[in-house]
């Protein structure tokens, strides 16, 4: 992916944007980004800051701060479990630039390891074809057997602490048409929005709290795409000699090339390609449940393979990570507490490999915590001063709840007389005793649609429907009595 892409990506540019710059390019010369500037499409300065955050590729070997033995190592694993022939195919493997993979294919054809096949098509290096000795395939194994990890190579530990900080949440300025926009048709109250930007600006923890059913869990997810700056996840880190496994697709989302891209003769980042051990991808956003345990936020050693894979609070760095339903963890809410107060006090998190050596990493993501227990009896008021966010997801008012249900008829096509919601609203405060909440809308206009459709009836309310939906939103009152009544006269003969 080149600049153009990046920029874009970032919303600090547009395609039309790219356009204009290549085509000043093509009459003038130049470097894109330069071009971008001249057409004042961007500002030198965030030109600048931006390029400044982007992993520029190692010149040499020894700039990868890497044992060499250990690269040709990973080179040679992965040739052989991959099968890999070609130059092309083992710069693609490994993530390194073509001068530092004929480097370390050197090392391995002087020590025997690897012989020349040579080139069939072409005269080009990347079209060079390589095959093991008998005693490279016994190193190799070898090698496999003491640890097992193949993949791309992995950056040092202080380059990924270093880039972590250069990507912080704070990096970027939330506004209130940014919140709105992400937030989209989801009807809120007004106060959240006034709240959640200075926390989404801290980078400082944020507790959503408050009766289940009212879009805690909807809100956070809308926050992070409050988000634009694109942030670099290295495949994997080396500390110690050991390797940890970073990059997880599965929260990852990488960047896809724009429509407009640079010419291929174009320089990606003035004179040098990004380092393409790190993926270009959206800040992440991680959500976890109550399957969260003190283990997870913990190095997970692979005893046969011998590398590490990152706990997810880790994978998350840069973006959000989301506890969800807190307080419903099979580990207790104190212990997991007691995991957090350091990282959030300090931004510091500290890491123990299974060699018992520690090392420390920056903290810098959004936590927020989201619960519909009372705060209170969660948090002991020393980790509640240490979540300076503490935002109430209550109950939407009677003209919320009306605006919502009016959006939900909408969407599914059902008309809304009126005097229905007045009606449903005191079905359900008055007769059933229940508080309104922001879900119910949504779960009595799909009921009723649903009715409607197997009796084959076009989508109307009716009140036998909507005492159905009620029933179904919420148990009668008595039905339990009525129950063990019922089981009674079963039990006598009645």
């Amino acid at each position: 992916m080149r600049l153009g892409d990046l920029l874009i990506r970032a919303k600090l540019i547009t395609e039309g944007d790219v356009a204009k710059a290549l085509e000043r390019l093509a009459q003038q010369g130049g470097r894109l980004g330069d071009n971008l500037v001249a057409i004042g499409a961007i500002e030198q300065r965030v030109l600048d800051g931006f390029i400044h955050r982007i992993p520029a590729e190692p010149p040499d070997l020894a700039a990868t701060g890497i044992d060499e033995n250990d690269l040709m190592g990973l080179l040679l694993k992965l040739i052989y479990t991959n099968r890999l022939a070609r130059i092309r195919q083992y710069v693609d493997a490994i993530k390194l630039p073509l001068h530092i993979v004929m480097d370390l294919v050197r090392m391995a054809v002087d020590r025997q390891l690897l012989h020349t096949l040579g080139s069939r098509n072409s005269d080009s290096l990347l079209d060079m074809s390589y095959a093991f000795t008998e005693e490279g395939r016994r190193w190799t194994i070898d090698a496999l057997q003491r640890v097992s990890y193949t993949g791309p190579a992995p950056v040092t530990i202080d380059e990924f602490c270093d880039q972590v900080n250069l990507q912080k949440l704070t990096n970027e300025l939330v506004t209130v048409e940014r919140i709105r926009a992400a937030l989209g048709d989801l009807a809120f109250d007004e106060r959240i929005l006034e709240q959640a930007g200075p926390a989404l600006n801290s980078g400082r923890a944020m507790l959503l709290y408050g009766p289940p059913g009212n879009g805690k869990t909807s809100v956070a997810m809308r926050l992070a795409s409050v988000f634009h700056d694109v942030v670099y996840v290295p495949y994997a880190v080396i500390v110690e000699g050991q390797i940890i496994r970073i990059h997880d697709p599965s929260v990852h989302i990488p960047l896809s090339p724009t429509k407009v891209s640079e010419d291929d003769g174009l320089s990606f980042v003035r004179r040098e390609e990004y380092d393409a051990r790190w993926v270009p991808c959206q800040r992440p956003f991680v959500i976890t449940g109550g399957e969260l345990t003190l283990e997870m936020l913990d190095l997970r050693y692979d005893a046969a393979g011998h590398f590490y894979e990152a706990p997810l609070h880790v994978k998350a760095l840069g973006g959000c990570f989301l506890i969800d339903d807190f307080g419903r963890q099979l580990v207790s809410p104190t212990n997991l507490l007691n995991r957090w107060i350091v990282p959030l006090e300090s931004r510091v998190d500290f890491l123990k490999l299974h060699t018992g050596k520690s090392f420390s990493i920056p903290f810098e993501e959004l936590v927020i915590f989201s619960t519909n227990l009372d705060p209170e009896d969660l948090m002991d008021p020393a980790f509640l001063r240490r979540l300076p966010y503490k935002i109430e997801v209550g109950s939407p008012t009677l003209n919320l709840y009306k605006r919502i249900f009016e959006k939900e008829c909408e969407r599914q096509g059902l008309p809304l007389a009126d005097g229905v919601v007045d009606f449903i609203v005191h079905r359900l405060t008055v007769d059933k005793g229940a508080d309104l909440a922001a879900y119910q809308p949504r779960f009595i206009v799909d009921q009723v649609v649903a009715t409607c459709k197997f009796l084959g009836q076009l989508p109307h309310f009716d009140p036998r429907f909507i005492d159905y939906a009620l029933d179904n939103l919420q148990v009668r009152r008595g039905a339990s009595k009525q129950g063990a009544k019922s089981s009674a006269r079963v039990a006598d003969g009645g």
